[in-house]
């Protein structure tokens, strides 16, 4: 029997316009009913979405692709984990020498040295109100001068492009222990509130993902990983829908995701496939 339900937000729940199935809300909502858990599990850091949270009504959230755990229902931090000053200098060096544009969350802001790929992403769904959030979001002139005068804990960074990424990922790993993440906005993905393609990294501290968080929350809760059901459409979502007792990809979710799903919904996440995967595998 399912005991959580653990999903990502966007292309998962939310579509590419920013909008929610209305079936995803009602499965939500059966699942609060019958006392089962559901945990939005996502890249985003938690001050972006704290708003979407509450519209939610999740029991619990993994952010920032795995690096804090937050008990929503107490405000409980669960666990968290930071990259270290070195780290984020030598991802800022590499960054420049090859100039990329760098970006990176804090518990409270986006800093950023201009607003493009994701910042800017960001800045407009929080002009259009659709986070409901404080959070902010600062322009620097310089990023490693900035957060050495302000001793400021950086959550994660991202370095994005419109270029391919995998030589700047291993030149990176070669030089600090640290998890990266690779995303791509093309084609069908592309990034329409920007209107554009791009790929980004997106840089954690070592063994940091969806995966190892919910993990980490299946032994807090004392709960089997047969238990567990993971559901997404990134590669971000890959290792814990492979891992997890019942791993779903929906119908838009890329093809390596689909490879180590144990189910593809028919339905995608703009007809509820979310919705569609809660109602097949959950036992009301």
């Amino acid at each position: 029997m399912i005991k959580l339900v653990a999903s990502d937000l966007d292309g998962t729940i939310i579509d590419k316009n920013n909008s929610i199935y209305e079936n995803n809300f009602k499965a939500i909502s059966d699942l609060k009913q019958n006392n089962i858990d559901f945990v939005i599990c996502t890249g985003k850091t938690y001050p972006i979405i704290k708003g979407m949270c509450s519209k939610f009504n999740a029991s619990y959230g993994i952010f920032g692709n795995g690096n804090q755990i937050i008990n929503l229902k107490t405000g409980e931090e669960i666990y968290k984990k930071l990259l270290s000053s070195s780290e984020i200098d030598s991802c800022i060096d590499i960054a420049r020498a090859h100039n990329l544009h760098v970006h990176i969350y804090t518990n409270n802001e986006i800093i950023t040295q201009e607003l493009k790929y994701m910042d800017l992403r960001n800045y407009k769904l929080q002009q259009e109100n659709y986070y409901d959030t404080s959070l902010g979001i600062t322009i620097v002139d310089d990023l490693k001068q900035y957060l050495q005068f302000n001793k400021t804990e950086v959550c994660k960074l991202i370095i994005s492009s419109e270029r391919n990424l995998s030589e700047i990922k291993n030149e990176i790993l070669e030089k600090e222990n640290v998890s990266i993440t690779t995303i791509r906005k093309y084609g069908e993905y592309k990034d329409i509130t920007i209107n554009k393609e791009y790929e980004y990294l997106d840089i954690t501290p070592k063994n940091i993902n969806k995966d190892t968080a919910l993990k980490i929350l299946k032994d807090y809760l004392h709960i089997e990983n047969n238990e567990i059901m993971a559901i997404g459409d990134n590669l971000n979502d890959l290792d814990m829908v492979k891992n997890c007792g019942i791993g779903v990809a929906v119908a838009n979710a890329y093809d390596e995701l689909k490879q180590v799903a144990k189910y593809t919904t028919v339905n995608p996440v703009e007809k509820g496939g979310f919705a569609e995967a809660v109602y097949k595998f959950v036992e009301f």
